[in-house]
């Protein structure tokens, strides 16, 4: 009987364990093995980013932008002109991976932050991959992309 109970109890602790798990029904992650936090500036980096190479229009990067960066992103009004005109690089489908700078610091202190994304994908026929630069400072206690940095090997 006592034996019983364990397996009992062990069974019923395996299947509180096992309802509590995801199964994936929700939002794809972002980041290296989807577990890229959304109080960091990468985050910020990625998701502005996917909004101006996947969304349909540019609402989610002018939320995501510092004042001086959303009135930049209204006066060029689609999401290909930021594409063509202040990224300089277009794709029809894009993979973003911010890259880590190996810095060890706090970033719930910092005011500023740069982060460097890498960007791989296809433009016609064309596989396209390069690095951008994004420049963001912290309002209202949220990360915010300021400036988009020229890229340095042109």
């Amino acid at each position: 009987m006592k034996i019983s109970m364990k397996y009992f109890f062990l069974g019923l602790g395996a299947l509180f364990f096992l309802s509590a798990c995801d199964k994936g029904d929700g939002d794809t992650g972002l980041g290296r093995y989807g577990m890229l936090d959304d109080s960091t500036p990468e985050y910020t980096t990625v998701m502005f980013l996917k909004s101006v190479y996947e969304d349909d229009n540019l609402d989610t990067a002018i939320r995501l932008s510092s004042k001086r960066m959303s009135r930049i992103l209204t006066r060029y009004h689609t999401n290909s002109n930021v594409q063509r005109h202040l990224l300089n690089l277009r794709y029809d489908s894009v993979v973003i991976t911010p890259q880590s700078a190996g810095g060890v610091g706090r970033v719930e202190f910092a005011e500023k932050s740069t982060v460097t994304v890498f960007l791989s994908g296809m433009y016609g026929e064309d596989k396209v991959e390069d690095l951008r630069s994004l420049d963001l400072i912290k309002e209202d206690g949220e990360w915010k992309v300021n400036e988009i940095q020229p890229d340095t090997y042109l």
